[in-house]
């Protein structure tokens, strides 16, 4: 065995096998990263199936013995082989508090971007998307109709338009058309191979925007799989925003995808402009600064999917929910309004426009990023000149004291090579 060519938590892993159990059936998820070169298909050796051959990214997903993984270390075809690790939902006023009602008045709404919501997946027969569902797909078995309920939440984020609340819970981009895939179980669990499968078809969709409210624990150098999956693709030129993650207050605790070079971390802040005690800090693994900004996550009022009950439920077709779950599609949603008025921006020019317009709150950059975003702010940089400023707009609908629903979040360290 070439234990060079193992990521630190499957060696881990199998150094916790018995002799018996290497020779088992094959039982151990994993990630297998090829050669560039390397033509794959889904046999991976005798006796080894790929579940996922994916394109992005030289990689395949398969599960094999303890045994297995040795030989595979051995071919010359293959460079590495991580653990697919178990991913999670990120949960723990929104829009005038990033003065999205300045961009609405400016006229962008987002209109016909294309955002990805790579997820539990959505109640598609919800008021707030009626007519902008375009796709849906689930990498988890089944349909992509949301049974968790925080797909469905986070979407009405990025671009509910609120229907259902006579337009007092709407999003941030009201009038974008969504693309969904889920990746995660009714219980907001999947693994990195699914979620790697969800960018991937959204990437074959040719989405504008990807947003990932879901993550791994532990402290990431971003070159696991799921992140380089997500850096490549930023290459092909899509948006990518994800949760930093809701291991916060200590340092480090910033995992997978949230570490990924190329993707816009969110970290979340409350009404006030605080850092929230959960969001998740930085430096990343290998040292690098993150979150890249932050925006409103708690307390936040959105869709909510038929049947479920995730967060406080405010009636039959809302609830209020917190984390950086939440923070990270007003990201999303913002990237959308960006794009509607300058399509000609690509995902750096996004990221950018984010943090060199967000309002230093007087934080570490670890905790804050670069500052909390402010949508008309970026507008105004996008387009390069100043506009008229708008009628202020109304009182925000007040949010639930004390909303509950922070799902359980990053339990596996993702460290990869």
């Amino acid at each position: 065995m070439d234990e060079s060519k193992l990521a630190p938590k499957l060696l881990a892993k199998l150094q916790e096998v018995s002799p018996q159990e290497l020779e088992a059936a094959p039982s151990i998820p994993v990630i297998i990263r090829y050669r560039p070169d390397v033509v794959r298909t889904h046999t991976v050796a005798e006796d080894v199936e790929a579940t996922f051959v994916y394109e992005l990214t030289p990689t395949v997903a398969a599960s094999a013995s303890g045994l297995q993984i040795g030989e595979l270390t051995e071919d010359t075809r293959i460079e590495y082989v991580w653990l697919d690790e178990e991913i999670h939902t990120c949960l723990d006023r929104s829009p005038a508090q990033i003065d999205v009602p300045a961009v609405w008045s400016a006229g962008y709404q987002g209109t016909g971007i294309r955002v990805a919501i790579v997820d539990t997946g959505l109640d598609t027969q919800h008021p707030d998307f009626a007519g902008r569902v375009a796709a849906g797909a689930s990498f988890v078995g089944g349909d992509s109709v949301d049974d968790n309920g925080h797909g469905t939440h986070v979407a009405g984020i990025a671009a509910g338009d609120g229907s259902a609340s006579g337009g007092m819970y709407r999003g941030i981009a009201p009038e974008a058309v969504l693309y969904v895939a889920k990746v995660l179980d009714r219980d907001g669990s999947g693994s990195m191979s699914s979620v790697m499968a969800g960018v991937e078809w959204a990437v074959g969709q040719n989405v504008q925007i990807i947003n990932l409210s879901l993550g791994g624990s532990g402290s990431s150098d971003g070159q696991d799989a799921l992140s380089l999956t997500c850096n490549a693709a930023v290459a092909r030129g899509t948006v990518v925003c994800a949760a930093a993650g809701n291991a916060g207050p200590g340092s480090r605790t910033i995992g997978s995808p949230g570490a990924a070079a190329d993707v816009v971390t969110i970290g979340a802040v409350d009404r006030n402009d605080g850092i929230a005690r959960f969001s998740s800090r930085g430096p990343t693994a290998d040292g690098r600064t993150k979150p890249d900004v932050c925006l409103p996550g708690t307390d936040i009022r959105s869709a909510r999917a038929s049947g479920t009950t995730m967060g406080t439920p405010v009636n039959d077709r809302y609830t209020a929910a917190s984390g950086t779950s939440m923070a990270t599609p007003h990201a999303s949603g913002v990237a959308a309004l960006l794009l509607q008025a300058k399509p000609s921006l690509n995902p750096s020019d996004i990221k950018r426009l984010l943090m060199d317009t967000a309002l230093d709150l007087g934080q570490d950059a670890n905790a804050q990023g670069a500052g909390r975003a402010q949508a008309y702010h970026a507008l105004q940089a996008a387009l390069g000149q100043p506009i008229p400023t708008p009628e202020p707009p109304g009182e925000e609908p007040t949010p639930p004291e004390k909303p509950d629903g922070c799902l359980p979040t990053f339990l596996i360290p993702l460290v990869g090579r």
